[in-house]
């Protein structure tokens, strides 16, 4: 993403927005920088998560994971493979959201093993070994230590090792690699609870009383010898996944064997211990809403001398690397005029002219956690009738939503009471006849909200009773599509609505307005994370007019 989004921005930002020279007296950038400083909200310093913090936290995410897994199966997880760009190029790297959520490591080839079960090692990292000629082309790769110190796992073997542990899973054997493949092992080390590295682990294995082949423990194999153990993996639905096609081959394979484990999906798991943040990770989801609510009004300062989306878009952009976002979230959505009508607009190459709304749908990601967040602004500083009718109603959808997102309710509950605001306010205004009908539909077709977390659409279950630590969106909108009625079915009542709706749509046609913001549920309710974002029309009409000045 930064590759092909952020770096291409900041050109941009460096040629629209920042000045050649700190000196020119009115260069645009001087002015744009000056302004923010004087009225944006500043985004506060990154929160602080020592390392012991970081890895008791890591251990409990394991440990949890091992409670559902049980003792009588083992859990594989591999890391994110590169993603290709383009020819011999790739994306930045970034880690499977579910191994960085129990490692914290972002580097390909590992592979994470856990055996609740086992009575002396449940835990195992396999690690390529550092390369002098990788690391001169692609960077850094991680020492058995610095692994540790990122992840708490302690028993890190050679990643070259992996196929002869699957080996000896398949045959029902016990496996330990040899010494000079184990790039440390705190398990085995001659002083308990220290740790050791592969020359502190010469001859250790047979001071421990462990054979070359003394890994697995009594519960699993017992279990595969009855048929009766499993082997979680990460595997989406039907069909091939891009993302998880190393689980889908694996599992292939070894159904071909069928020696004793039975292939379950892990994703319930995880799906489930994600739903509810730490405070620790709230506090990281914050400062990736705090980030994007700096990013929003530093672009919102450049909407009026803007003759393109882009312009609006690296604005976005230059703000998330300037506060250590290591991306965004999903592609920034900054859309303008008609545009604002089209739910996912990323092409950018509109222009935002007087009179237009400008819509952004944007949100940075910090520490793999995202924010989401969606604000709609007249470009010229102030909505027109017209504009603000239709802000209005989203608007109110939108606080009867965040009502309703409570404990013991649900995101079906948070969407239908929005919905029920709109129906009232789409047939005040003429825009359908009929309120509890699907016309509605015509002008909002999309959810209120979704999960958020370490994916902008993150994992959850919709049905489960919202609890104090969830995180959800809520963002209705109203998009007055100039071709809608035109593609509606050529139908007697099609027609008898085209006819009654027809003022209104040519009142509001080609106006579109979505508002979005992230909230966490409490015990007595909930706090929205992005509330320093303004929402109502006197907020939004004022910051434009300090941001403009």
């Amino acid at each position: 993403m930064r590759k092909s989004f952020f770096l291409a921005v900041l050109v941009i930002v460096s040629l629209t927005v920042l000045p050649t020279s700190r000196h020119v007296e009115g260069a645009r950038g001087v002015v744009v920088e000056e302004r923010a400083a004087r009225a944006v909200h500043a985004t506060p310093p990154a929160p602080a998560w020592d390392d012991a913090a970081r890895l008791a936290e890591l251990a409990a995410r394991r440990a949890k994971v091992g409670e559902y897994v049980g003792a009588k199966s083992l859990l594989l997880m591999f890391s994110a493979e590169p993603r290709v760009y383009t020819g011999d190029v790739d994306y930045e790297y970034r880690q499977e959201n579910n191994f960085f959520y129990l490692t914290h490591l972002n580097q390909k080839g590992a592979t994470l093993v856990l055996l609740p079960g086992a009575a002396r090692t449940r835990e195992i990292l396999f690690l390529p070994r550092r390369s002098p000629r990788a690391e001169v082309w692609t960077g850094h790769m991680y020492s058995a230590e610095e692994a540790y110190r990122l992840s708490g796992v302690g028993e890190i073997w050679d990643a070259a090792e992996f196929e002869s542990f699957v080996r000896a899973l398949r045959a029902r054997r016990l496996f330990r690699p040899k010494d000079a493949s184990i790039l440390m092992s705190v398990s085995s080390s001659p002083q308990a609870g220290a740790v050791a590295t592969n020359d502190q682990t010469q001859g250790a294995n047979a001071r421990a009383g462990l054979t070359p082949q003394a890994l697995l423990d009594d519960p699993l194999l017992s279990a595969m010898a009855q048929d009766d153990a499993s082997l979680f993996l990460l595997l989406p639905g039907e069909g091939e996944s891009r993302e998880f096609r190393q689980e889908q081959e694996f599992a292939s394979q070894w159904a071909k064997s069928d020696r004793g484990l039975t292939i379950r999906n892990a994703f319930p798991v995880f799906t489930r211990l994600r739903q509810v943040k730490s405070p620790a990770e709230l506090a990281l989801i914050q400062h990736a809403v705090d980030i994007t609510t700096e990013a929003v009004e530093r672009a919102v300062s450049l909407a009026p001398e803007s003759r393109y989306e882009y312009e609006v878009g690296a604005e976005v952009a230059h703000t998330f690397l300037l506060r250590g976002a290591e991306n965004a979230g999903s592609f920034p959505i900054v859309a303008a005029g008609a545009n604002t009508t089209t739910l996912h607009y990323t092409r950018g190459e509109g222009q935002a002219r007087t009179g237009d709304l400008l819509l952004l749908d944007v949100g940075a990601e910090y520490g793999h956690f995202c924010a989401d967040i969606s604000r709609t602004f007249p470009v010229s500083g102030h909505f027109s009738p017209e504009q603000a009718t239709i802000y209005t109603a989203v608007l109110a959808a939108q606080d009867a939503g965040i009502k309703a997102a409570r404990p013991g309710a649900t995101i079906g509950e948070v969407h239908n009471a929005a919905t029920e605001s709109l129906r009232d306010s789409l047939l005040r205004l003429g825009l359908i006849t009929e309120r509890n009908t699907a016309q509605y539909f015509l002008w909002f077709m999309h959810g209120t909200s979704h999960w958020l977390g370490m994916n902008v659409h993150d994992v959850g279950l919709y049905e489960r009773k919202l609890e104090p630590g969830m995180v959800l969106t809520v963002e209705p909108g109203i998009y007055v599509r100039a071709d809608a009625l035109d593609n509606l079915p050529k139908t007697p009542e099609n027609a008898k609505l085209v006819a009654a709706v027809r003022p209104a749509f040519e009142k509001y046609k080609n106006i579109g307005v979505r508002i979005e913001d992230d909230v966490v549920i409490t015990s007595d309710g909930n706090r929205v994370m992005s509330a320093a974002l303004p929402r109502t029309i006197p907020e939004v009409e004022s910051l434009m007019a300090r941001l403009t000045r």
